[in-house]
C-alpha cells in the first residue's frame, strides 16, 4: 500500500488522542466550577470567568490553525494538528522538520515517503519531549534558586531572567538568518526569511503603539495571529522577488 502522510488511519489515532486531552479539560472545568461553589463563588462570576477566557484563546487560537497550515505542506494535516493541538510550537516544529528534511537525500518527502515521515516525526518528539521531563525534575529548583537570588540582588534576578528568554530566542534567530551569506553568491533566497521576520515585527511594532496609544486591548491579544497573517502575506511577493 502507499503511503500518505494523509490517510484516514491517522485522522483516526490523532482524533482519538485528542479526544482525551479535551476530556481531561472538561474534567477539570466540572471540578473547578465544583470547587468554586464550595467556596462561595457566584455563577454570575463563574460563568464570566468562562466566557472570557473562551474569549480570549481565539487569539492564540488563530495562530495554532495558521501553524496547522504551514506545517501540513510538509507533513499532512493529522500530525501538525496533534502536535499544535497538544503540545509544540510553531516555531520549533517548523525547525525540526526542515532540518530533518533537510538532512535526508534531496527531493525526498515526507507526504509520500514514508521513513522521511517516520524520521521526522522522532526528531520532532524526542526533542520536545525533554521539556516534559526536565520540567517537572528541574523547575522548582531553578525557581527556587532565582527567588533566592531576587531576595539578595533583584537587579541580577532580572538580567539573569532576561539572558535566559534572550538565549532561547537568539537560537529562532539565527535560523533566520543562517543562510543570508549565500546573497554573497549571487543565491538571494536566504534574505526572505529576513524580510518576512521584518515585516512581521514592524506589524507588532505598530499593534503595539496603537494598542498602547488607543488603549484597544483587543488589539493586544490579537497581534500575534495578525503579525503572522501579515509576514505570510509580505512572504508571498518575497519568494517570487528573491527566488
Amino acid at each position: 500500500m502507499e503511503f500518505n502522510a494523509n490517510h484516514p488511519i491517522l485522522f483516526v489515532i490523532v482524533g482519538c488522542i485528542i479526544a482525551v486531552v479535551l476530556a481531561q479539560s472538561f474534567y477539570f472545568l466540572f471540578r473547578a466550577m465544583k470547587r468554586a461553589k464550595e467556596l462561595g463563588i457566584t455563577k454570575k462570576t463563574v460563568s464570566s470567568t468562562i466566557t472570557s477566557a473562551a474569549i480570549f484563546t481565539i487569539a492564540p487560537a488563530v495562530a495554532i490553525l495558521l501553524g496547522v497550515i504551514v506545517l501540513s505542506q510538509k507533513l499532512g494535516l493529522a500530525v501538525p494538528w496533534l502536535r499544535l493541538s497538544v503540545i509544540g510550537s510553531l516555531s520549533y516544529e517548523t525547525i525540526a522538520a526542515e532540518n530533518t528534511l533537510g538532512a535526508l537525500k534531496e527531493g525526498v518527502s515526507a507526504l509520500t515517503d514514508s521513513s522521511a515521515f517516520i524520521a521526522v516525526i522522532w526528531v520532532m518528539t524526542i526533542s520536545i519531549a525533554v521539556g516534559l521531563i526536565f520540567v517537572p525534575l528541574l523547575t522548582k529548583k531553578i525557581q527556587g534558586g532565582i527567588i533566592k537570588m531576587g531576595t539578595k540582588d533583584k537587579k541580577w534576578t532580572d538580567i539573569f531572567s532576561n539572558a535566559m528568554f534572550l538565549g532561547m530566542i537568539s537560537a529562532f534567530v539565527g535560523y533566520v538568518f543562517c543562510d543570508v551569506a549565500l546573497a554573497f553568491d549571487g543565491d538571494f533566497t536566504g534574505l526572505i526569511p529576513v524580510c518576512v521576520m521584518a515585516a512581521s515585527a514592524i506589524v507588532m511594532a505598530v499593534l503595539g503603539i496603537l494598542a498602547t496609544k488607543l488603549k484597544i486591548r483587543w488589539l493586544t491579544d490579537y497581534a500575534l495571529p495578525i503579525s503572522l497573517i501579515c509576514g505570510m502575506a509580505v512572504a508571498i511577493p518575497v519568494t517570487a522577488w528573491l527566488s
